[in-house]
Parts: structure tokens; C-alpha cells; sequence
């Protein structure tokens, strides 16, 4: 089975609330299997343009990811992120050989 993942490039204005979120974030994400490929840190931009953090989290399959973005837990911790982000976000299907 393929995994999946979400990627998100955010801009957030207020890194103190943001970081509630990221605590409000880790018990759906821990339910639903998910994994921090990249959290942030440092990022070059080579083409197009990007927000400010990048955001890749590896979940074991697409229906995870997708059940984890509609679960009740991650919409409350959502709700805290984008009162104080703007983000684009999407949810991607793994490669299988």
C-alpha cells in the first residue's frame, strides 16, 4: 500500500499561537500513523515562489491522510492555526513501484 502526505508551505504571523497548534496537532496525528518528514527549517528556493515553512508529514496510507485532515481532533487544532497562518496544503498519494 502506498503511503501518503501532506505538504503545506505556511506563512504564520504570530509563532506563539502557532505553536498551540502544534501541541492541539500531535494526538490526531499520532491516531491517524503520521510522521515528520520536514517541519519547518531551513529552505532555499529554486523556482516559483513558496511561503516562508515547509511541511511534510508521511502518513501509512492516502485514507490515513485524508481521515486524519476530516477527524474532529485536527479541525479543532486547525481552527488555532489559521487564525494566525495562511497556508496552501495538499493532500498527495505516495509513488508505488
Amino acid at each position: 500500500m502506498a503511503k501518503a502526505y501532506w505538504v503545506a508551505h505556511v506563512d504564520v504571523s504570530d509563532p506563539q499561537v502557532y505553536e498551540k497548534y502544534k501541541a492541539a496537532n500531535a494526538a490526531p496525528f499520532a491516531e491517524f500513523g503520521a510522521r515528520f518528514i520536514v517541519r519547518g527549517g531551513d529552505q532555499e528556493v529554486r523556482e516559483g515562489t513558496v511561503r516562508s515553512r515547509t511541511v511534510v508529514i508521511e502518513f501509512p496510507s492516502y485514507e490515513a491522510a485524508v481521515a486524519c485532515y476530516d477527524s474532529p481532533d485536527y479541525q479543532a487544532a486547525f481552527d488555532i492555526r489559521k487564525e494566525v497562518s495562511i497556508g496552501d496544503m495538499v493532500i498527495v498519494k505516495g509513488y508505488e513501484d
